[in-house]
């Protein structure tokens, strides 16, 4: 599958905006557009699906490792990938868009902001393709999109400008709608604040589809989505057991590889805790990442919290993504100070705070053997959350920090029963989620 980088200047350029008109683009070209994230991202995956009709990848080499991020870009399905870059081209220590761009040996198209310069949309688009010399990435700045730029003699004056080697990839206009709303985390979910098809089919004719699918390649050497058998996913295996995974607008950061793995493992019973919904018969229970601050309410009144506590007692395992520590400890405050019941199962007391706590990619080291991971062992993932926690004096951790904040800057992951609750999100590449199978079957 053919692919190409829209890498931005910096962080709030329109990388989403232009990411959203180009799979739209490509689409009504008659081509099958992939669309994937650089970066630990789940919101602008989640405008990205909306749009091309398919889970948008996850790509990145702190989580993956580069051999992982290769297989899952061919895991896939369509003629074109469009690769959304994270932050600036070349920022981030762990992981970058430039360092994603790389593994893969696909070209980047830079997302300018052009609303305030022509000749200077060139300058800037040069710098950035001159910079890769100066790094350690093999990087090919190969495009320009000019973000919030209008047509006549703005157009013209920007494109004239562009040296030979920089290809003028068409433009995003300067609409109101085409922005989409933020709340903390990032921008609002796709299916909460979708961009209005008309003006997304608009800004998708501004572009130019043939030059962009003419820079479009295959990674080098050619990414293969082939994976190694496991334990439990085989016909041998026996019986498959059977995962309750919360999916509601409480628990919605998952990656689509993450998916993938459980149902290849396990069968997948999915129910929605802010919805009502009580947990099914299980032999594990997934909790992700997502909102339960802003349903914290409607899950404090609903059965599910109770049952999973009552699983959790009996050492059913239970893991519990940022999100997921938040629910199973023992109480949840919003920002506007009201305190409502969890599950318990944690000691711990969470309170949503103004301003973000952590923000980073992530590596532990298990101090003895816990739900994902050996006792030793390392684990790569990141971290993202506004919320805080305090936890009792005899509170069990299961990991040390090597890289990140964790719950108190040096400790991670809470443990009870077979219980695990730990901040930090982390990639079905990671074998993290093979080891919490491995206990669910036990």
């Amino acid at each position: 599958m053919r692919g190409l980088v829209l890498g931005g200047t910096a962080s709030g350029v329109g990388k989403t905006v232009a990411t959203l008109a180009t799979l739209r683009a490509f689409e009504n070209a008659g081509r099958t557009a992939q669309p994937a994230k650089a970066g630990p991202d789940f919101i602008d995956p989640s405008h990205h699906a909306r749009v091309a009709g398919r889970p948008s990848r996850t790509l990145d080499p702190w989580l993956q490792g580069e051999d992982g991020l290769r297989r899952n870009y061919a895991r896939g399905d369509g003629d074109v990938c469009v690769v959304e870059g994270m932050m600036g081209l070349y920022d981030g220590s762990a992981a970058s868009t430039a360092g994603v761009a790389a593994a893969l040996d696909l070209p980047v198209v830079l997302v300018v902001d052009a609303s305030a310069g022509m000749e200077s949309v060139a300058a800037t688009a040069l710098g950035f393709a001159t910079y890769a010399d100066r790094t350690s990435h093999d990087v090919d700045v190969a495009g320009v999109i000019a973000q919030r730029a209008y047509g006549g003699r703005h157009e013209d004056g920007i494109r004239e400008a562009l040296p030979d080697e920089l290809a003028y990839c068409g433009r995003i206009p300067p609409r109101e709608d085409l922005e989409i709303p933020e709340r903390h985390l990032g921008l609002r979910m796709g299916e909460e604040a979708p961009l209005d098809d008309a003006t997304l089919d608009a800004a998708a004719e501004t572009l130019r589809t043939d030059r962009l699918l003419d820079l479009a390649r295959e990674p080098t050497p050619a990414a293969e989505a082939t994976t190694e058998p496991s334990a439990g996913n085989s016909p041998e295996s026996g019986d498959r057991p059977r995962v309750a995974v919360a999916d509601d607008e409480a628990f919605r950061f998952v990656y689509p590889a993450t998916r993938e793995r459980l149902r290849e493992r396990a069968t997948v019973a999915p129910f929605a805790p802010a919805a009502g919904d009580d947990l099914p018969p299980c032999d594990g229970v997934y909790l992700p990442g997502g909102y339960p601050e802003l349903h914290a309410e409607a899950l404090a009144a609903g059965p599910a919290l109770g049952s999973i506590a009552d699983a959790a007692a009996e050492g059913t395992p239970v893991l519990g993504e940022c999100g997921g520590l938040m629910a199973l400890a023992e109480t949840l405050t919003t920002v506007d100070g009201d305190t409502h019941e969890m599950a318990g199962v944690l000691p711990a007391t969470v309170e949503r705070r103004e301003r973000y706590q952590a923000l980073d990619h992530v590596e532990l080291r298990a101090r003895s053997d816990t739900l994902t991971a050996s006792a030793g062992e390392r684990l790569r993932g990141h971290e993202f959350h506004y919320s805080a926690a305090d936890v009792a004096a005899d509170a069990r951790f299961a990991f040390d920090v090597e890289r990140g904040t964790g719950i108190d800057g040096d400790r991670e992951g809470l443990t009870e029963y077979r219980t695990l609750g730990t901040y930090c999100h982390v990639h079905a590449e990671s074998g993290a989620f093979d080891t919490f199978l491995d206990e669910v079957e036990r």
